[in-house]
């Protein structure tokens, strides 16, 4: 691994552009009615269509154009109301018909851009240089056999959009959050599950070093089929250092395409970079040019969920939460959505916010539950956070009892639970009297170091109280009393 002094690394910027390859959630493939589903057994979703066999031809699947221009109105591009397909001539294994049915000249979104959130809280927009529909390659695995590299073409022809960033990141970070991000919308949307793992999102990574306060681009390396968002980071970062290396011992920089490994974190040659004329692009012949409406793109519009950067914006600046809330609660769609339902029912937005980052998330991790399946109905759990705020209930009392209970018994509402298991604060100032001088009495040794200035032995005084009580006590209304009891003596 090369490392760099801060000296010679200060000189250089990193320059960065994505491709980042998204499989779309619909249920047949781009241009056959085969199944597009994930986890078959090797070469089971295939006909003559997908193959390319002579005679076939390919039919346009109208769901993936409108997932299609979803991504693109999310990345705020401009909708290209007249595309075209094309083909892109190549020969590899898992690529059944020796070429690939893509757009080239026509895509159709173009421009926009994503915006993102650094760590030390600048917000920058990474602009787009378009997004263009394809079909994916099969599948090319190197370990089921001791000899042989085998073929699965289940994948061949699932619908792809393919979101091909500007050269405008310059940083490691500013990639991830690019990544993480774009996933975030495709998830938002509902038109990828982002999966990196499973190949249903991949990331190519365009990478050049210059020197800092130069324009011109220098010449660029592509690494190729990321399969995490840590993985590109940590390519970007190897391959800074790697160019910067080079470039300072005389060397030049070859427009490679490159292999990373994962293990040593380092980067190889795969081949000499192609140009584009290599895949003799022309335009695809049995498909018709794909014209779009003014309506059509606005229906699509209307119908379009409020997404993270909108709901982040409107957690901070409408509701008042901390950034940091604002970021976990918009991280996942399901967790927002379930949010936004949470606060159609209650306006005390940070215990709303507490209360589902806290108790519901460590429910949900610990019984490994999504928050779609999760039984308690918003209604019902911004009644327990009603409750706390009108002092009937403790948060103590909520959280540990009242809260598993409902998740028990979620066809109860919070106050008939809490009346129930008579959780409820008691209004009897005989009660808490009580409970005040029995703690005293107990301690009487602690009486005396409380009058002699320590008042740390509060607390102690109030977890005899809050035991002896179960909890039905009104902590602030009882450590006042305790207080004018103590120094009454």
């Amino acid at each position: 691994m090369t490392v760099l002094t801060n000296g010679i690394s200060e000189k250089y910027e990193v320059v960065v552009g994505l491709e980042v390859h998204a499989q779309l959630s619909t249920l047949s493939k781009a241009f056959s009615a085969d199944s597009a589903a994930f986890g078959a057994e090797p070469n089971h979703h295939i006909s003559a269509v997908s193959l390319g066999h002579p005679g076939t031809l390919p039919f346009l699947n109208k769901r993936a154009v409108e997932y299609a221009v979803k991504m693109g109105l999310a990345c705020n591009c401009t909708i290209n109301l007249n595309n075209s397909f094309a083909r892109k001539n190549y020969f590899y294994a898992d690529l059944p018909k020796g070429y690939q049915i893509t757009q080239d000249q026509a895509p159709i979104c173009l421009g926009g851009y994503v915006p993102v959130r650094l760590a030390d809280g600048t917000e920058k927009s990474i602009a787009i240089h378009h997004i263009h529909m394809e079909e994916d390659a099969g599948k090319s695995m190197h370990d089921q056999h001791h000899a042989d590299s085998l073929i699965d073409l289940n994948r061949a022809g699932v619908p792809l959009v393919e979101i091909v960033s500007q050269p405008d990141m310059r940083s490691a970070e500013e990639a991830g959050q690019f990544l993480t991000e774009t996933r975030k919308i495709l998830r938002y949307l509902d038109i990828c599950d982002g999966n990196m793992e499973e190949g249903s999102m991949r990331c190519d990574a365009n990478i050049s070093v210059r020197l800092k306060g130069e324009t011109a681009f220098g010449n660029r390396c592509e690494v190729k089929n990321l399969n995490s968002i840590r993985n590109v980071q940590r390519a970007i970062e190897h391959e800074f250092a790697r160019q910067v290396d080079i470039i300072e011992n005389g060397g030049h920089i070859d427009q490679n395409t490159l292999n990373f490994n994962a293990d040593t974190g380092e980067t190889s040659v795969l081949r000499s970079k192609e140009m584009a004329n290599d895949y003799r692009y022309f335009p695809e012949p049995d498909l018709p040019p794909l014209k779009l409406s003014t309506q059509y793109v606005d229906e699509i519009r209307k119908k379009l969920p409020q997404l993270p950067n909108q709901l982040y914006h409107k957690y901070t600046e409408q509701l008042g939460l901390s950034p940091y809330d604002a970021s976990v609660l918009t991280a996942e769609r399901d967790l927002a959505f379930y949010f936004e339902e949470l606060i159609k029912h209650t306006k005390l937005y940070k215990p709303a916010a507490n209360l589902l980052m806290g108790a519901v998330k460590s429910y949900l991790n610990d019984h490994d539950v999504a928050i779609g399946n999760f039984a308690v109905t918003p209604q019902h759990l911004a009644g327990l956070i009603e409750l706390v705020d009108s002092g009937v209930i403790n948060n103590s009392v909520a959280s540990h009892k009242l809260f598993p209970a409902m998740v028990k018994e979620p066809g109860k509402n919070a106050e008939q639970l809490a009346k129930e298991l008579n959780l409820l604060i008691s209004s009897d100032n005989d009660d808490v009297s009580r409970f005040i001088r029995d703690a005293i009495a107990k301690y009487p040794d602690k009486v005396i170091e409380y009058r002699k200035g320590k008042k740390g032995v509060l607390g102690l005084f109030m977890g005899e109280i809050m035991k002896s009580s179960k909890g039905k006590i009104d902590p602030q209304k009882t450590n006042q009393l305790l207080i004018k009891e103590l120094e009454s003596k």
